[in-house]
């Protein structure tokens, strides 16, 4: 006949104190992991949104290019904030020349970056009747500030008015610009989200930041040229 002793109780209780803790120890691990996720999920985005300028006098096509209204059939027009910091450096820019015409929506000029051609689409119809040779000469001029001198062409625009309404108007545009937020975060490898903690978000060159293995294709989902 066996018999129970006070030291087999202990025993017994001692495996449940030791389970207990070790059931403790995991939910705390697993808990400061989802607080750390969170955390990097909110510093993220408060990285993103707000990140990409967007002034109200520009309209915007939703490939990212933009137009500025010079008169009734006279159009100037270049690429988004959003554009010129998702490509980083640009090597060559590829613009149409003096006389050649643009269909709004339909590719109008391509960027070199990494030996890579990044088709872009034209926000209006038109002529071409300038093209921004300082920008040609100098890509960097896009860097320092896409929507004054890094302007690319001059367009005579017949359709402008009616060009300009299927466009974002400036103060739509940034509402939509700050919800690609949602979906540039969607596509962020959370290993890289803890490297920024404490850098924040790279601000030239996101897409191949953000997806170092396919960032042309990135690109171009974003900038609705993956079917051109």
């Amino acid at each position: 006949m066996e018999v129970f002793t006070y030291y087999d109780l202990f025993a017994t209780k001692a495996v449940e104190y030791i389970l207990v803790i070790v059931f403790l120890g995991i939910f705390v691990v697993f808990s400061y992991l989802a607080l750390r996720s969170r955390e990097t999920e909110r510093r993220v985005k408060r990285a993103i949104y707000g990140l990409f300028r967007t002034p109200e006098s520009f309209y915007y096509h939703q490939g990212h290019t933009w137009v500025l209204p010079l008169g009734e059939k006279l159009a100037q027009v270049g690429i988004d904030d959003f554009a010129h910091k998702m490509v980083g450096r640009i090597d060559r820019i590829n613009l149409p020349k003096k006389g050649e015409n643009l269909a709004q929506g339909e590719v109008g000029w391509s960027l070199i970056v990494d030996g890579k051609e990044i088709k872009m689409l034209s926000p209006v119809d038109g002529e071409v009747v300038e093209t921004n040779q300082e920008v040609v000469e100098d890509p960097k001029k896009i860097a320092e500030n896409p929507y004054a001198q890094g302007w690319l062409l001059r367009v005579y625009s017949p359709n402008l008015k009616s060009n300009l309404k299927n466009l974002l108007p400036g103060h739509i545009a940034k509402n939509w610009v700050d919800s690609l937020g949602e979906r540039l975060f969607s596509k962020i490898d959370y290993r890289l989200g803890y490297l920024m903690q404490d850098g924040g978000l790279p601000v030239s060159g996101m897409a191949k930041s953000l997806n170092p293995d396919s960032w042309d294709e990135l690109l171009k989902e974003f900038f609705l040229t993956k079917d051109v």
